[in-house]
């Protein structure tokens, strides 16, 4: 039993907890919360398997901005105690159904995965996922879908800004 074994499953466990508490907490706050917690964990784990950049990129992007628009919503739309806990609606029951059908589908796909991975030459190991091969990467072959993506962020702050002005 090694160290990264140790924290592989205590991240893993700390994982799980805390999306369970998104789903049952009872404030949206403290759900929110709770992913901030899972986003955090998950980083962890990244950088466990050597994947830096995207345990950087996890907690910047959504650990930060993205649970800062979330917060925001929330806020701005006062759903400070309005969960509640009622009988079971179609929508629920639908929900949850497709829930465990898309994990029944994990699972299967899963088990008809092979385990073994996929060998990287020594070049692409010593470029494989840092910070200059990510940027050459999007500023290349990705540089339209990513102008596209901030584009569309800037379009969502003003509206958010417009929407939060009307109301103060």
């Amino acid at each position: 039993m090694n160290t990264e074994l140790v924290l592989f499953g205590v991240f893993a466990v700390m994982t799980l907890v805390s999306a369970g508490l998104v789903i049952t907490a009872r404030s949206p706050i403290n759900s929110a919360m709770s992913l901030v917690s899972t986003f955090f964990f998950l980083a962890g784990i990244y950088v466990l398997l050597w994947a830096h950049t995207v345990a950087v990129m996890q907690v910047l992007v959504y650990a930060g901005a993205i649970m800062v628009l979330f917060l925001f919503v929330i806020m701005l739309l006062n759903l400070g105690d309005a969960a509640h806990r009622g009988r079971p609606t179609v929508t629920r029951i639908l929900g949850g159904a497709s829930a465990f059908g898309l994990l029944a589908v994990l699972a299967v796909t899963l088990g008809r995965t092979n385990a073994i991975p996929a060998n990287l030459g020594p070049q692409a190991q010593a470029t494989f996922g840092t910070m200059a091969s990510v940027g050459q990467s999007i500023f290349t072959a990705w540089l339209l879908p990513f102008e596209a993506v901030s584009l569309l962020l800037l379009v969502a702050m003003v509206g958010a800004v417009v929407v939060a002005k009307s109301r103060i």
